[in-house]
């Protein structure tokens, strides 16, 4: 099952992602990840990206396009896998279609999490992700079972830089402009599921999976 996480910066995709992974057994490819790892070791692509991503904005689709490529060919993606972040603008969607008809492989389903702006930065100042493993948690709305401790591999939690209320609009207003026409985009594929995110995480949780069933 080839499937895609779509919705504004801080509305519960990486929480969800995570259910997704152990429900279907298979991969989650987040390519913020990727470039905050690249970042850590201080690349030329993670310097570059960091740059961007410090003002708010979107790293630049050279940076991006050629990262998905290599990992669609992973051996892990050949039931399927879960694209969470990406793609962010109109011409990452096109290129993405390209490239993924050339490698003879379909997106089965787009589900949206809507979550109004003003829900968005409460939840992204409370975000707290785990340094090792990645897993995203809340103060508030999905917090761990011990505070500042993951409760996958007890790794350490904290707080992206980026997760700030002034660099949080700012990405606000990048979506929206760059990123919200990818609705009708992958509507007319007839692939788009739009559910409500401001729900418990248990209740969005339900609710993709029936849309999925």
């Amino acid at each position: 099952m080839n499937l895609m996480l779509f919705g504004a910066p801080g509305a519960g995709k990486g929480t969800q992602a995570k259910f997704l992974i152990e429900k279907y057994n298979i991969p989650q490819i987040s390519t913020g990840d990727i470039l905050r790892a690249a970042i850590a070791d201080k690349t030329d692509m993670g310097m570059e990206a960091k740059k961007f991503m410090d003002e708010g904005k979107l790293v630049p689709d050279s940076t991006i396009i050629g990262i998905i490529k290599d990992r669609l060919a992973e051996s892990d993606c050949k039931e399927g896998f879960i694209l969470d972040g990406f793609p962010r603008t109109l011409p990452q969607a096109e290129s993405l279609n390209e490239l993924m008809s050339n490698m003879e492989i379909s997106l089965d389903k787009v589900i949206s999490l809507n979550v109004p702006d003003e829900f968005i930065v409460g939840r992204i100042t409370g975000r707290r992700i785990c340094s090792k493993c990645g897993a995203s948690f809340h103060v508030e709305f999905n917090p761990s079972k011990e505070e500042n401790v993951c409760d996958y591999c007890s790794g350490e939690l904290i707080t992206r830089k980026d997760d700030n209320a002034e660099t949080v609009k700012s990405r606000l207003e990048a979506y929206h402009s760059q990123t919200a026409p990818l609705i009708d985009f992958y509507t007319k594929m007839n692939v788009f599921t739009e559910l409500d995110g401001t729900k418990d995480v248990s209740e969005v949780t339900k609710d993709m999976i029936n849309s999925l069933s």
